[in-house]
């Protein structure tokens, strides 16, 4: 273990350490402005009118950062905008309005905001600059549903989504073919208007696609409405699970009675450009290169990783079982991506996707006592509890036997949250004001 003034660090502080890392290379206050001026060079500023819209639980800290490089270097630009965030996920502006609303299942806070946003977008003008900040979560924020679907009516789509276990990837598909605004929607209205887009992305989605990352408002969709309906068949979600409006208007879509979303060809000779400007990867590597300053050799498994959240638990204490076998150097075993947590009916449950895993890897890993690891979202919340997620070391491992807490009968209950809080062993930082996806470490000492 590195020495830190003298004094040794920790297990459980090199785990916390490397999750900081993690979130400090994706923090709005730091990228925002790099890109603007990559986008906007000297003598190339904004000329026009500059609107601002966004959506996701980093937006408006990226909406701030936006600000204060405008004020700066725009100094002639007035900017007028609106951008919607999760509650609590606020960030001070002078200009741009910022709303709060319900993430995961959308309320009618954001169909408000998405309203707002929707409305200020009808106001370009030929050459006027529309500026879009995306982050993740963005999909159920942007909830303005297709005329004849309601507010409740997404609420109940997403909700069952939710609890069949389908990935977000899955859940984006259908929730573009019911918007106004995701698909490309948003893109479409600037350019009929003869404006240009820039849209500024913060991905939380594996691969780093502008049409994953918040379903994609201003990038051209690969999705069908073909596709959309086969998910709804895959999970065997039929009319006592979505709603007749959902159903109605997606066959309509299917029959050509509606538009399809954004597709390439409707990008020919339109100013609409999507700059992904912080992605899970690059948080990876950069806990990467803390671990290593630590002493620990990093194997970085990427950002792809997904699968229910107790079966990927359970292959990576069978993967750090074979690398203890192997080596005799300290390892950090590093890895991203969305996993999902399938919950049975009847079973209310608490906690999140990354707690879950961790959980998982805790039951699996009885064999290896030095084995220690951590599990957090980026954006600071792991799914229905105000933490960010959990941790555990050899030490966390002694309170358990000795306290008699036993993790299966809690992985049974889904109650991951329930089992690391008894233990304070709970990731706590409140909201990040960013968002890369899931973060997960595992550190082997021989």
């Amino acid at each position: 273990m590195t020495q830190k003034n003298n004094q040794p660090t920790s297990i459980q502080e090199i785990l916390k350490n490397a999750f900081a890392a993690a979130v400090a290379v994706a923090d709005p206050q730091v990228i925002v402005p790099q890109y603007l001026a990559k986008i906007f060079p000297a003598g190339q500023e904004p000329k026009g009118r500059c609107l601002v819209v966004g959506a996701g639980k980093a937006s408006a800290s990226m909406a701030s950062a936006l600000e204060a490089y405008a004020g700066t270097h725009w100094p002639q630009v007035k900017l007028k905008g609106v951008v919607l965030t999760r509650y609590g996920h606020a960030s001070p502006t002078a200009h741009i309005q910022i709303i709060e609303a319900g993430h995961p299942v959308p309320d009618q806070a954001g169909m408000d905001g998405a309203k707002a946003i929707y409305a200020l977008t009808q106001e370009l003008e030929p050459g006027d600059v529309l500026i879009a900040l995306v982050s993740g979560g963005g999909s159920s924020l942007l909830t303005l549903p297709q005329e004849g679907i309601s507010i409740d009516d997404m609420r109940k789509t997403t909700e069952a989504l939710l609890r069949s276990g389908a990935p977000i990837e899955e859940m984006n598909i259908v929730r573009k073919h019911l918007s106004a605004i995701l698909g490309g929607n948003l893109a479409r209205v600037a350019i009929a208007h003869g404006a240009r887009v820039e849209a500024l992305l913060i991905s939380d989605v594996t691969g780093d696609s502008p049409a994953d990352i918040a379903s994609g408002p201003c990038a051209a969709d690969y999705s069908t409405y073909q596709d959309a309906l086969a998910i709804f068949e895959k999970y065997r979600l039929g009319e006592d699970e979505i709603p007749a409006s959902v159903l109605n208007h997606l066959a309509q879509g299917l029959a050509g009675k509606k538009p399809e979303t954004l597709k390439d060809a409707d990008l020919v000779n339109a100013q609409v450009a999507n700059h992904v400007i912080a992605t899970a990867y690059k948080s990876l590597e950069a806990a990467a290169d803390y671990v290593r300053s630590q002493g620990y050799e990093p194997i970085v498994l990427g950002d792809t990783i997904t699968g229910e959240a107790q079966a990927v638990g359970r292959t990576q204490a069978d993967l750090a079982r074979e690398h203890l076998a192997k080596g005799d150097k300290p390892l950090a075993i590093i890895s991203g991506g969305e996993c999902t947590v399938t919950i049975p009916a009847g079973i209310k449950g608490r906690g999140g996707r990354c707690s879950e895993y961790l959980l998982s890897l805790f039951a699996a890993s009885k064999d290896l006592p030095h084995l220690a690891a951590l599990a957090a979202d980026t954006d600071g919340i792991d799914g229905s509890e105000k933490n960010a997620g959990a941790w555990f070391t050899g030490d966390v491992r002694k309170g358990s036997l000795a306290k008699g807490i036993a993790p299966e009968p809690f992985l049974l209950s889904h109650d991951c949250y329930g089992f690391f809080a008894e233990l304070g062993a709970l990731v706590e930082t409140g909201p990040t004001l960013t968002n890369v996806n899931d973060f997960r470490i595992i550190l082997l000492n021989q």
